[in-house]
């Protein structure tokens, strides 16, 4: 059997931990720079504010409504989700974390166990030790448990959110209940072939021919419709290389100076060197991009992008950032009013083991060199060492003019109780 844990809501509900005041409140979180909301809480939804809404055009319509407005606490999320984590490896040691506030376990071995009661068992404990509130999905396969899940997310008073497929019955009831736009693993482009065969359930989809279903599609497909029927195809996936890593931000303002702009995707460009050498690996190529403010429609646009190839494997922060810096003069267009950069290092290799060049190789000083900065980076946990092109005088410091404490990570915000 499977289950899928999702957190409720996962940003608000961090907040709420700490902040009961906002129980029963609409809440919106807000993106990178006070940007867009990219989550909300179910009072929120209720008022129909749409996600991905630039908060500039919807400031009125929250006031309005008394939405509570919140920028994103990443520490705090980030740390909650560890400890969400820490209590599923409790009851399986086969977790997948899915995403920040989801994880898919795998219980082998355990027979005809009582799994409704195991369901609420795990719900109920990471309500009392972290505050959250959780939906968990449980079906012989993964495709089968995000179905269950959906099932406990929409009928908490009934599932009392927890949820299991366990019979044939219940698994077409299932299936025929949920749309085929809500199914795992059908995005849009798919859908509207689907829809053009007929389906419009999942089940409609689970009685399509198998051959049919590989031949217009792909194996993915196939896997995804035998785990629906209740054939276990999709499994768990071990912790894997990044095939690609990338640091993309949008700038606290709009800037048209170029020297402010090269020195963030220097410093963008240089966390990414850092991640591929936390994971072992090199890159053969990076992609830069710069974009203006495209919610400002009466300001010229401009949107461009590059591919710098190295002729040898690298993870060094001195060549990816000193190539970065080039691509940016060359995609740089004067008088236009720059939002977002962003560098992207791909074609990963794993750095203790990739085809040399004869011709051409990497300076043997910048190894030893980027591994004693790590080193020193880790131990002192504060200002980190730069290079040339970065300014040393500045941290990288998004808007964020609704921040909540960072209540579990920083000693100067733990809560005080009087």
């Amino acid at each position: 059997m499977y289950a899928l844990v999702d957190c409720n809501n996962f940003y608000t509900s961090c907040e709420r931990v700490f902040n009961p005041n906002l129980e029963g409140k609409p809440v919106a979180i807000l993106s990178n720079n006070d940007g867009c909301v990219i989550s909300m809480s179910d009072e929120a939804k209720a008022i129909n504010l749409p996600f991905g809404a630039p908060i500039f055009k919807w400031e009125g319509f929250c006031k309005l409504n008394e939405i509570e407005i919140l920028s994103s606490n990443y520490p705090l999320y980030g740390d909650m989700s560890s400890r969400v984590m820490k209590i599923l490896e409790q009851f399986t040691p086969d977790v997948e974390v899915y995403s920040i506030d989801e994880a898919f376990l795998q219980f082998k071995g355990f027979g005809n166990y009582d799994f409704e009661d195991y369901g609420m068992q795990i719900r109920q404990r990471i309500l009392k030790w972290t505050g959250i509130p959780t939906c968990v999905g449980i079906a012989p396969t993964k495709a089968l448990s995000k179905v269950a899940n959906k099932i406990a997310r929409k009928f908490p008073e009934k599932t009392k959110g927890s949820y299991v497929i366990d019979s044939e019955e219940s698994r077409i009831k299932a299936l025929k209940w949920i749309k085929l736009e809500d199914v795992w693993g059908i995005g849009r482009g798919i859908q509207k072939r689907l829809k053009a065969k007929g389906c419009k359930t999942a089940y409609d989809f689970t009685q399509l021919n198998d051959e049919w279903v590989r031949k217009i599609f792909s194996i993915t497909e196939w896997k995804l419709k035998k785990d629906l029927e209740g054939i276990s195809k999709i499994k768990l996936e071990e912790p894997t290389r990044k095939r690609a890593i990338a640091t993309t931000r949008s700038f606290d303002y709009t800037y048209d100076d170029i020297n402010y702009i090269k020195e963030r995707v220097s410093t963008f460009a240089t966390s990414c060197a850092e991640k591929l050498r936390k994971q072992g690996s090199s890159c053969h190529m990076i992609i830069v991009t710069l974009s203006s403010n495209r919610h400002k429609k009466e300001e010229e646009q401009h949107r461009a992008s590059t591919i710098v190839s190295f002729p040898y494997p690298t993870d060094s922060s001195l060549l990816i950032s000193s190539e970065a810096v080039n691509a940016i003069e060359s995609i740089y267009k004067p008088g236009i009013k720059y939002k977002r950069a962003g560098v992207i290092v791909t074609g990963l290799v794993p750095t203790d083991n990739y085809q040399l060049d004869m011709f051409s190789k990497e300076d043997p000083k910048h190894k030893p060199l980027m591994s004693a900065i790590d080193t020193i980076n880790r131990k002192y946990k504060g200002d980190k060492i730069k290079i040339g092109n970065q300014d040393l005088e500045r941290t990288w410091k998004m808007r964020q003019e609704r921040l909540s404490p960072r209540y579990t990570t920083n000693i100067n915000d733990i809560i005080t109780v009087k």
